[in-house]
């Protein structure tokens, strides 16, 4: 296919193929379907037919119920080609619509992409970035200079390190291109080919479903110190292989891949090592996102809780983290897969129940024994509740410690909300992984109706 630009120097120019490659190949064994455009053709930008190409590969993949994959480095709407140029744009953004949750969606940023050419993107469910040779932006460096008299680089504006810390725009970072490559196939190997079918599962050694009593130090005495809790997550999953997506976007809050019994599954921790593990904006919106996926896709969910709640301030009330940390509990309550969390420490107020809690819908809910749940931490509970027995006291601060281990004792502890049926089990740290493993063993014919409508309105 070639344009059939007549218009400001396109007549009689022949650009074979249209400045895109589409295609379809295996992956692995699967069948996947590709495009890539090239930047040394007219820009790589998008006239008429690069756009009807596009969307020729994008619908085979829907019907093929099989992954595609864009490889975008494109300088945006074909200038000379006017409004065809956008009406290929939208008729692309329509099929990436129409495609969401069907099929998996990646797009992997090979090259400066302006304009049209990074809503394609934004739309899809993965945007790999490189780094150095990647950029994405709405409008250029000169643009703005234009216009608001600010300097700004490529890579300060759009480069890899700026959407994979900065804006949460991109999900994985490469230090080069081969590197993306590979991660791209074994961002696959977790997932299924559509929504219709299960996820890819591999062969495992039961032998290595055993209790690990390193477990039970991984948490530290002191419920003030921090601790990684990656550490955990790679305890518990198939040899330790954790795929994170979002690593560098929102580090309080830790979101991936891995596999248990040889099944894939979706892991959701709070992150204590950065900001207490507390929710705020950026972290909400990255768990929510990545619900919503593993829910559209098959794979059960498990959740770590270690969250001492939303993070307050100024800053997060006037960004809307009522709205933002809204999109938690929707996405959760939302999801119909198979559903287990485990409170390996806090657990107070909204956050308990925004980290898919018993009563938002996990199938199973469990705790460590040195999980604390409550309304808030036992110290601002005792000030609260206690104020006027603390301020009457002879000695203040000694009955403000007697209350608070009080409270502590009365309310803090899970055997308190075990009790009450809102933590199934109590357990013993070494048997997590066993525990997970039988669990979603037993859930994985998991079925729930919900009631017929066209679509919920999630809190954008």
């Amino acid at each position: 296919m070639t344009h059939r630009g007549q218009e400001f120097g396109l007549a009689g120019r022949e650009v074979p193929g249209d400045a895109v490659v589409t295609g379809f190949g295996r992956i692995d064994g699967r069948l996947a379907f590709a495009f890539a455009q090239d930047f040394t053709v007219l820009g790589g930008s998008l006239g008429e037919m690069h756009a009807k190409k596009i969307q020729k590969v994008m619908d085979l993949a829907l019907g093929a119920g099989a992954p595609v994959i864009g490889i975008d480095d494109s300088g945006g709407a074909r200038i000379q080609e006017g409004v065809d140029a956008l009406d290929g744009f939208a008729g692309i953004f329509r099929r990436n619509t129409l495609a969401s949750g069907v099929i998996p969606q990646i797009s992997v940023i090979m090259g400066p992409c302006a304009g049209g050419a990074v809503y394609s993107p934004a739309l899809t469910d993965f945007v790999f970035m490189v780094d150095g040779t990647s950029q994405m932006f709405i409008t250029g460096p000169d643009v703005i200079r234009a216009v608001t008299g600010e300097e700004v680089t490529f890579e300060e504006l759009g480069g890899a390190r700026t959407h994979n810390e900065r804006s949460g725009v991109a999900h994985f970072f490469a230090e080069d291109e081969a590197a993306c490559l590979g991660q791209i196939r074994r961002l696959l190997s977790f997932l299924p080919q559509n929504n219709l079918e299960d996820p890819p599962v591999r062969p495992y050694d039961p032998a290595t479903v055993a209790p690990d009593p390193s477990l039970r130090e991984a948490i530290p005495p002191d419920a003030t110190k921090p601790y990684d809790v990656r550490t955990i997550i790679a305890a518990v999953v198939d040899g330790g292989d954790f795929l994170e997506v979002h690593e560098r976007y929102a580090t309080n809050a830790v979101v991936g891949f891995a596999r248990l019994a040889g099944r894939p599954v979706g892991i959701v921790a709070n992150q204590p090592r950065v900001l207490a593990g507390t929710l705020d904006i950026d972290a909400s919106d990255k768990i929510a996102r990545f619900v919503r996926f593993c829910d559209a896709f098959n794979l059960p969910l498990v959740t770590f809780v270690d969250t001492p709640g939303y993070l307050p301030g100024r800053a997060q009330e006037t960004g809307g983290i009522i709205r933002h940390g809204a999109k938690v509990l929707y996405a959760y309550a939302e999801a119909t897969v198979p559903k287990v969390s485990i409170v390996l420490r806090k657990a107070y107020g909204g956050a308990y129940i925004a980290m898919c809690c018993r009563g938002l819908g996990a199938d199973l809910a469990w705790a460590w024994p040195s999980a604390e749940i409550a309304v808030m931490g036992a110290e601002g509970a005792a000030n609260i509740i206690f104020r006027d027995a603390i301020a009457r006291a002879a000695d203040p601060e000694a009955e403000r410690r007697r209350r608070i281990a009080e409270y502590r004792e009365k309310l803090y502890n899970p055997y308190v909300a075990a009790g009450r049926g809102y933590i199934d089990a109590v357990i013993d740290p070494a048997e997590t992984r066993p525990r997970l493993v039988r669990a979603l063993l037993a859930l994985s014919g998991k079925r729930e109706e919900r009631p017929p409508k066209k679509h919920g309105n999630i809190p954008l």
